[in-house]
């Protein structure tokens, strides 16, 4: 499934002391998600069956929303969902303005998702639509931790309420309900989600080949941080796009630190771009600019589609006519090839490349899975706590000054 090409193996290192750190970790819960009880997969499951509404409206911001859309956008072209979903994340008052007036309020769920249960953004937009609607469980339903204020008014006002698992962060929290919720009520197969997701945590905690290339690959960013700071994750598809986004909060908010045991600055700043497109813009950049980013890449083995390059000839274009009959499977596939090979000739560049079976359910877990270790690697080497964001606190508390 993933195969690192070049650069890390000369960084392979195997010490146990990594994978002890990790299944001791106190606040990185999110390692047991993919092996949820299954009594708690299926009530989420029979939740969503008993949902009467046609539409979902998800209220989050930053984690509590990105990895669910990730999902939806990653499946939405090649599934037939059950349900429609639309994200009320921003207080942007020209998006939200447009985005309510789509809505049909009769036939919406509205799902709110806090982990505090007090996020001004999603507080602010659950008061404005309850100035339009009933605070009842048929147009409600909320996630949030346990004892939260969303949950405690989800008890007075018998509201669906799931928890948040204890010391899953917002941007870890994909495969816990956060994500499982919405992506039931879509009609996703979480149950395959959470399967892709075991496989890599199986091989990563049997010390398998995952676990020695996840080693290298986060020993050879925290060793070269201070000359390749940058890391590009080139996704070859559209349907990547939102897990980009996903993939620059993971490592933007859990890797820009201070060290635990000094006061240094540290981190590694995540860029996500989608080919062929960014051939046409970002790589310029990647191929003789600066020499301070590494590039990873995102292939998809089989995209299940039968879509060809017709045998046409084109007056004054014959020279491209070597693409008469080709799948467009195989030339976004060849496209990316031949960036990579480009980029290979410069042995100053690293790059590796992951490829995905499938557009599916599994394969999006194996990815999330898979990235969120890496993070916490990166994090143990770094000696930074990957899952606090105290730089993004301190404007929490700013903002709420401003109102005293």
């Amino acid at each position: 499934m993933l195969e690192n090409i070049q650069y890390f193996a000369k960084y392979k290192e195997n010490p146990l002391l990594f994978k002890t750190i990790l299944e001791q970790s106190k606040e990185g819960a999110y390692y047991c998600l993919p092996d949820t009880n299954e009594a708690d997969i299926l009530n989420i499951i029979d939740f969503a069956k008993k949902v009467k509404k046609n539409n979902i409206a998800l209220l989050g911001i930053g984690g509590s929303a990105l990895g669910a859309r990730a999902v939806y956008n990653f499946l939405k072209y090649s599934n037939k969902f059950s349900r429609s979903i639309c994200f009320l994340e921003s207080t942007d008052p020209v998006l939200l303005n447009a985005s309510l007036e789509k809505i049909d309020f009769d036939d919406t769920l509205f799902l709110l998702i806090s982990k505090s249960g007090s996020t001004i953004e999603t507080m602010s937009i659950f008061k404005y639509l309850l100035s339009k609607l009933e605070l009842s469980q048929e147009n409600f339903a909320f996630i949030s931790d346990k004892d939260s204020p969303l949950d405690k008014l989800a008890q007075k006002h018998k509201i669906n309420f799931f928890e948040i698992p204890k010391n899953v962060g917002g941007r870890f929290s994909v495969l816990s309900a956060v994500g499982l919720v919405p992506l039931a009520l879509l009609g996703v197969d979480i149950k395959a989600l959470l399967r892709g997701a075991k496989e890599v945590k199986d091989e990563f905690f049997s010390c398998g080949e995952i676990y020695t290339k996840l080693i290298s690959k986060a020993r050879f960013y925290v060793k070269n941080s201070n000359k390749i700071n940058i890391n590009c994750l080139f996704s070859y598809s559209e349907v990547f796009r939102s897990f980009n986004a996903w993939y620059v909060q993971l490592w933007g908010e859990s890797l820009g630190k201070k060290q635990i045991h000094s006061d240094l600055n540290v981190g590694l700043t995540p860029i996500g771009l989608i080919g062929p497109s960014d051939q046409h813009s970002f790589l310029q950049l990647i191929m003789q600019g600066k020499r301070d980013k590494s590039v990873s890449f995102i292939k998809i083995k089989d995209f299940k589609s039968k879509l060809k390059i017709p045998d046409i000839n084109i007056e004054f274009n014959e020279d491209l006519n070597f693409i008469n009959s080709l799948s467009f499977s195989k030339l976004i596939n060849l496209q990316a090839d031949s960036i990579i090979q480009s980029l290979k000739a410069n042995a100053d560049i690293a790059l590796d490349i992951l490829e995905i079976p499938r557009v599916d359910e599994p394969s999006i877990g194996m990815l999330f899975y898979y990235y969120e270790l890496l993070t916490s690697l990166v994090a143990i080497l770094f000696d930074i706590n990957a899952y606090n964001q105290p730089g993004v606190e301190d404007g929490k508390k700013i903002l709420r000054s401003y109102f005293d």
